[in-house]
């Protein structure tokens, strides 16, 4: 009979995606005490970890179907669950149905966009995601309701659930984010990226929440806004070739 050999290397992107999903549930559980805060920050940490599985399995090649699969079911629940359970206890329980409604259609979404994923790219790693990225879409609402709860946006509760409905709606959409996991620097490029860093890093030590919050959204927007500009375009060159096609015929 033939003996499998135990092979350490799948064991540490594994370790990462089990910590990220640990952590999706310790954000749940904080949630649920109104932990606002604590519970969102656990959501920034499991991005961390999230990115940090992916690269450790291709730099050990380490890559499986099993840590496709098992990265899936933890994403769900970091970036599914725990903010639909953080929006809905820090929001949507003040807006009755709806607010079910947001936080359902938030997992319910995410699962999808996962299962696309998985589907469509199941052994490359993508130029461009097809609709927003459920960990995009999660720091979207874990960074609005820390900015709610910091700044008491009671005004905006509203519109911050709006948003989050329409980041769900993103998520199975087909407009195109980059990946910016295939990002090839050029050398004298070295110093700029440098200095951006060193800038970022800065605002993040001054405003980690309304950076990563604002960062995310203008990303998000960025993608609809570049959409509708080019089916605008499209439209514009589609009638122009009309014309001209009409003008030669007659």
């Amino acid at each position: 009979m033939e003996k499998h050999s135990f092979d350490i290397r799948y064991l540490f992107p594994n370790f990462f995606t089990a910590l990220s999903a640990f952590l999706g549930v310790i954000s749940i559980i904080a949630s649920i005490h109104n932990e606002y805060e604590k519970a969102a920050w656990l959501i920034f940490i499991s991005l961390i970890l999230d990115g940090i599985d992916g690269r450790v399995a291709r730099m050990t090649n380490a890559t499986s179907k099993f840590g496709v699969e098992f990265d899936s079911l933890a994403d769900l629940v970091a970036f599914g669950v725990a903010p639909a359970i953080l929006l809905y206890q820090a929001i949507g329980s003040h807006f009755g149905k709806f607010g079910s409604l947001v936080a359902a259609l938030f997992v319910v979404f995410g699962a999808i966009r996962l299962a696309r994923f998985n589907v469509m790219a199941p052994s490359s790693e993508p130029s461009v995601f097809i609709g927003v990225p459920i960990p995009t879409a999660a720091v979207f609402v874990a960074g609005w309701v820390m900015l709610y709860q910091k700044y008491g946006l009671a005004h905006f509760s509203f519109a911050i659930l709006v948003g989050a409905l329409c980041v769900a709606l993103l998520m199975v959409s087909n407009i195109r984010y980059p990946s910016f996991k295939k990002i090839d620097f050029k050398k004298h490029q070295v110093v700029k990226i440098l200095v951006i860093m060193v800038i970022v890093l800065a605002v993040l030590y001054l405003y980690p929440a309304e950076f990563v919050t604002i960062m995310i959204t203008l990303f998000i927007c960025a993608g609809v806004v570049r959409t509708v500009y080019f089916l605008f375009k499209r439209k514009i060159r589609y009638n122009n070739g009309k014309i001209l096609s009409k003008e030669k015929d007659e």
